[in-house]
C-alpha cells in the first residue's frame, strides 16, 4: 500500500477515504495511534490516506480533482447572502436574550 494523500486530521483523512470509496477505490486510513502521543500538542499531520499499489494514478487524479473544486460555488452562497444571514441570526438571539432576561427581572 502508497501513502496517497497526508491529511492535516482524522476528520480530513476519512473524507478523502469516503471519497476515493464512492469512486470505488479501497482506501485505509492509518496515524490513528501517532495522535496519542503528541499529548496536549494539537494532533496535526499524522492522519494518512493509503490505497494499494495499483490504485495510486486514479486516486491522486481523484483527489486532485476533489481539491481543484471550488465547494463554495455549488452552494451558490454569495458573501453578501452570508453576512445577512448572519445578522438576521444575531438579531434573534439578542431578542430571546432580552426577553430571558427581562421575564426573569418579572419575577
Amino acid at each position: 500500500m502508497k501513502i496517497i494523500y497526508r491529511a492535516g486530521d482524522i476528520t480530513e483523512a476519512h473524507i478523502i477515504k469516503g471519497l476515493l470509496e464512492s469512486n470505488g477505490i479501497d482506501a485505509y486510513v492509518g496515524g490513528y495511534y501517532l495522535q496519542g502521543a503528541v499529548g496536549d500538542l494539537a494532533a496535526r499531520d499524522f492522519a494518512h490516506v493509503h490505497v494499494a499499489d495499483e490504485n495510486q494514478q486514479r486516486a491522486i487524479e481523484i483527489i486532485s480533482d476533489y481539491e481543484d473544486n471550488d465547494h463554495s460555488k455549488q452552494h451558490n452562497i454569495t458573501p453578501s447572502e452570508t453576512t445577512i444571514s448572519n445578522k438576521i441570526l444575531l438579531v434573534v438571539i439578542i431578542v430571546i436574550l432580552f426577553f430571558a432576561i427581562y421575564t426573569l427581572a418579572l419575577k
